[in-house]
């Protein structure tokens, strides 16, 4: 790996550690202003609702520009996100905007590796590129939770104070998403120097009508390839699932182990610590042509998740946690590198992953719709996480019966004329 990939790589942990800080801090701001408990959930799907909005137009957007480029454009946008928070919109409103920086920013955040490495890497840097995720989110947490502690907030918020100069920020959440936007504006000035690379699949036309009917062409034609099918049921169901078992966890640590939201944020980063564990082992141990045989510890993870109902030792917790996060990570590093490689080949890297968020997003969307639904009913975590468990179970058994027999398709650009 050259210094270009180090520039990506730090332009992407720069940009992660802000949109996991983010998430915590504007559910601290809804804490702040007395919202109720469902708005948690709700927080995160008007995060995601710009990615299956935007989904026919973000993947276009990245295929024709140089991907350094969107990814400044869409850092500066999630920078505006977090002034609109500090300025008094709505946390539910201001974390959309976020969202609309961050579905811009996806395809280009992976779509530039299928650009700038040869298929045989792929999942290496898919490995790094989640590792230094998984790093982002657990450094995240604690900043954010270090943040929003009481007796921390105070002195950074006498520190923080200017004689003279009234800054607004009276709180520690405020203070909380101050810092995470210096973070977005650092990212900004990475991306700059991030190389630039032939633009490999420029889209034909930017009318929104033709970009409808391409991203409608695009989604079929993923989902009916054998591999692209498998690869982007795995990925779309295991972020769904992620995205609520973050959630899961906080309302679980505070049941189970009497843990305070501080504390229990910080309980969020043995799963990340878990993911980078499983990512780092899928890197060196699966070759994109084996990515299907690890389908079987999707459905581990899932019977491995009841166990968290009986759990109520914090040190049994941090290992069951940690033992969840690793088979996340070991499964999904190699089915996204598979997907990203067969997206490439068949459509462009911007359109492919355009269509994974798409997929990814709408299910992170019901998965949370349906968290907030049990929660809103009166159920209890330890319902909401049998629920949870069993469904992920369940459906990956499904997948692995139907797609495990499915082939390695080599390098080959088939002929899938796109709309003119």
């Amino acid at each position: 790996m050259n210094r270009g990939f180090y520039t990506i790589m730090a332009a992407q942990f720069f940009s992660a550690l802000a949109d996991n800080a983010l998430l915590f801090a504007a559910i601290a701001l809804l804490s702040q202003v007395n919202a109720p408990s469902w708005h948690t959930p709700i927080l995160q799907s008007f995060f995601v609702f710009s990615y299956i909005v935007l989904a026919p137009f973000v993947g276009a957007f990245a295929d024709s520009l140089p991907k350094g480029r969107v990814m400044f454009i869409s850092n500066t946008i999630k920078f505006f996100g977090c002034l609109a928070m500090l300025v008094g919109v709505n946390p539910l409103i201001a974390y959309g905007i976020v969202g609309f920086g961050a579905a811009a920013y996806s395809p280009a955040k992976y779509g530039i590796l299928t650009e700038y490495l040869p298929p045989e890497k792929l999942v290496m840097a898919n490995g790094w590129i989640e590792g230094l995720t998984v790093a982002a989110i657990v450094l995240g947490g604690g900043v954010t939770a270090a943040l929003i502690n009481p007796g921390f907030a105070s002195i950074m918020l006498h520190l923080w104070d200017v004689p003279l100069i009234e800054t607004g920020i009276d709180t520690a959440p405020e203070l909380a998403v101050t810092i995470i936007s210096l973070i977005y504006l650092i990212a900004a000035a990475i991306n700059l120097y991030i190389p630039r690379v032939p633009i490999d699949h420029k889209p034909f036309s930017r009318n929104p009508i033709f970009l409808l009917k391409d991203f409608s062409h695009c989604f079929w034609l993923l989902w009916r390839d054998p591999l692209g099918q498998v690869s982007l049921a795995v990925t779309t169901l295991f972020w769904g699932s992620g995205a609520t078992l973050r959630l899961i966890v906080l309302a679980w640590a505070a049941v189970a182990l009497n843990y305070s939201p501080s504390k229990a944020i910080l309980l969020t980063v043995y799963v990340a610590v878990g993911i980078a564990i499983g990512a780092l082992l899928a890197a060196r141990l699966v070759k994109i042509e084996k990515a299907v045989k690890v389908l079987p510890v999707g459905i581990a993870m899932g019977l491995i998740v009841l166990i968290m109902i009986p759990v109520t030792n914090p040190n049994l917790a941090i290992a069951l946690l940690i033992i969840i996060g690793m088979m996340g990570g070991f499964f999904v590093v190699p089915m996204n590198a598979l997907l990203q490689h067969r997206g490439h080949l068949l459509m462009g890297a911007g359109s492919s992953i355009a269509v994974q968020n798409f997929n990814e997003n709408l299910s992170i969307f019901a998965m949370l719709g349906l968290y907030s639904l049990l929660e809103w009913q009166g159920f209890s975590i330890y319902s909401i996480i049998t629920v949870f468990g069993l469904m992920l179970a369940i459906i990956m058994s499904i997948l692995l019966k139907t797609h495990g027999q499915v082939q390695y398709l080599g390098p080959d650009r088939r002929n899938h004329p796109r709309p003119q």
